[in-house]
């Protein structure tokens, strides 16, 4: 059997388990997609898509989620699967389980291969949680007002594209969808949230998870 067939997470925290599943949900909540689960040494990253351009020009920024965890045990496993079959591995383990079997059944989604850096972020400093969730909450509302209900999934697009990928006027460059990434995803809680910025990439971090955005135009520092 191969080691995808074979695998497992081991977390050094049951609770670490019942968190995961916790941002499965809300991330299927969004966008009944995928998630990227990518083992390094005692360290899982979960990835998640809130955004993604859909269209050849559109300025819907790709704006992804991302949970680490400790792992009890070392993984180079680097997957990603249905949201779906995520939750049914959690849903199939007891009360007490720190385990989760790797899903055997493997997708494709083009975000995965749009990767954040990891090094080389430079701070722009706290943005106010406030601020980020009146942003998401006008967008919500601004987004539900411009599409009615018999809307089709063009109409529903570009509402979206047109929204979200607005600047907010609190932090230059950052578009509104990373305050409703941050929002839909349950990082907001806490006060505040640090950004950072390297290149055509933000990042939003926060104790419990991180934003990262990456726009269309590169907005690197000066050196």
């Amino acid at each position: 059997m191969s080691e995808l067939l074979t695998s497992s997470f081991h977390f050094a925290d049951p609770q670490d388990l019942a968190d995961l599943r916790t941002f499965v949900t809300r991330a299927k909540n969004v966008d009944d997609g995928a998630i990227r689960l990518q083992g390094s040494g005692s360290v899982l990253a979960a990835y998640v898509c809130v955004l993604r351009p859909r269209l050849l020009g559109e300025s819907t920024p790709t704006i992804l989620g991302l949970r680490t965890m400790a792992l009890s045990r070392p993984s180079t496993v680097d997957v990603t699967v249905p949201l779906s079959a995520v939750l049914d591995r959690i849903a199939r383990a007891s009360e007490n389980s720190a385990s989760l079997p790797v899903p055997p059944s493997t997708v494709s989604e083009s975000w995965t291969g749009v990767s954040a850096p990891r090094s080389g972020w430079d701070p722009v400093g706290p943005v106010s949680e406030i601020d980020l969730r009146s942003v998401a909450e006008a967008g919500i509302r601004e987004v539900a007002d411009l599409v009615p209900s018999s809307a089709g999934a063009m109409m529903v697009n570009n509402a979206r594209a047109n929204v979200w990928g607005r600047p907010v006027d609190f932090a230059a460059g950052l578009p509104a969808g990373a305050a409703f990434a941050a929002l839909t995803l349950g990082f907001l809680a806490d006060g505040k949230q640090e950004l950072y910025r390297a290149g055509r990439w933000f990042r939003l971090s926060g104790p419990r998870g991180h934003v990262l955005i990456r726009t269309g135009i590169n907005i690197g520092l000066p050196r």
